[in-house]
This record gives C-alpha cells, sequence and structure tokens, in this order.
C-alpha cells in the first residue's frame, strides 16, 4: 500500500448525495481481483453514454460531457469532493480500487458509509468527513476558481485552501499510523514475519502431529 503524509491537490467536484458503489465502479466489472485496472470505469454509467463491458477498450466510447470527470479543468484531479452518505451500497472493495486507480488520494464529504470509510484506510485512500457548511463553501469556492487545489496533511490533520483558510480533521490514530507508514493489515502482519516463523517452529516441535 502507498504512504500517505500530504498532498497538495487539485479538487473534483462530484455533487451527488447518496453515491453508491454500484455507481462508483458497476458490477459487471467485478470479475477481477486485482486491485488495478478499474480507473477507465470508474462512475462508468455517468462518463460514458453506452454500457461499459469488462476488457472493453474505453478510448472511442462516446463520453457524457456534462460529467465532471470529463470536464478539462478537472484532468488530473487527486481530491474528490462530494456530499452526504458517499460509497452506500454493497461493500465491495473494488470501489476504492477504482477510486485509487484513477489517481484520487483524498476524498471530502460530510458523511461516509461505514464499510467504503473503513475499505479506503485498508487501500491507502484518505476519506475525511466536514462539516457540511464546509463543503458547501469548498463546492462554491471550487466552482469559481478554476484549477482549485487544496493542501491535505495528514500528519497536522489539516486542510489548506488556496486563500490560506485551514480546517482540521479527526482521523483514527491507528488508521492515520498505517496511512503515514504505508501499512496495510498484510503489511502489518509481517512486521512480525520472524516471530510468526518462531512460534511455528515451536508449535512443531511441541505438537509435531498437527502438522503431518
Amino acid at each position: 500500500m502507498r504512504a500517505f503524509n500530504s498532498l497538495n491537490g487539485l479538487v473534483v467536484p462530484l455533487d451527488r448525495v447518496n453515491v453508491d458503489t454500484d455507481a462508483i465502479i458497476p458490477k459487471q466489472f467485478l470479475k477481477s481481483i486485482h486491485r488495478s485496472g478499474f480507473g477507465p470505469n470508474l462512475f462508468d454509467a455517468w462518463r460514458y453514454l453506452d454500457e461499459g463491458q469488462p476488457g472493453q477498450d474505453t478510448t472511442n466510447r462516446p463520453l457524457n460531457r456534462d460529467f465532471v470527470l470529463n470536464q478539462a479543468r478537472y484532468q488530473g484531479g487527486q481530491i474528490l469532493l462530494t456530499r452526504e452518505n458517499f460509497g452506500c451500497g454493497s461493500s465491495r472493495e473494488h470501489a476504492p480500487w477504482a477510486l485509487d486507480d484513477y489517481g484520487f488520494r483524498v476524498i471530502i464529504a460530510p458523511s461516509f458509509a461505514d464499510i467504503f470509510f473503513n475499505n479506503c484506510f485498508k487501500n491507502g485512500l484518505l476519506p475525511i468527513v466536514l462539516p457540511v457548511d464546509v463543503v458547501d463553501q469548498l463546492f462554491r469556492e471550487v466552482e469559481v476558481e478554476e484549477g482549485y487545489r487544496l493542501n491535505v496533511d495528514l500528519a497536522e490533520q489539516s486542510i489548506t485552501t488556496p486563500a490560506g483558510k485551514q480546517w482540521l480533521f479527526a482521523v483514527d490514530a491507528f488508521r492515520k499510523d498505517c496511512l503515514l507508514r504505508g501499512l496495510d493489515e498484510i503489511g502489518l502482519t509481517l512486521q512480525h514475519a520472524e516471530d510468526i516463523r518462531a512460534y511455528e517452529a515451536r508449535r512443531a516441535r511441541q505438537e509435531p502431529w498437527l502438522f503431518i
């Protein structure tokens, strides 16, 4: 998992509430268990005018020019700004995979669905909860200022606007430490690899019949 410390990123506004995981990455793309390759199909049903299929070349698919990801001013965005209950619906881990593969590192919303929120941390994404009025203000500023960027500092737990306005956000200390060090659950376990091997060797000596 990639570590996250700080980011100065272009903000992409997705002004929709209750965005579910099927909208983030539709069900037909869930056949793969690899974490990469989902970026071109992020928000597929909103992004394209036809129905996408797994393995399809997206180069010449007809685009919905009104959708935010297809607008020139938001190309290269790394921070997704959205509304309440983002990531609701099924628990598919492919949703954060698709967001990460597209290039997003931070998602800002007033609230998230619990399972999606947890899956973000496990896959190197930083979901940030801010009050509704703050999110409203950010949407207004993004709309009027092309190239609007935010500076996100995980160590300081702060977000800073181009004008210097700063907000602090809460994050669980354990999740924060994992993100800063780039450790998912497997990475955390492998830090104790020597202890695990020693334990297995000791068990094999003490109870050899278990290893036959």
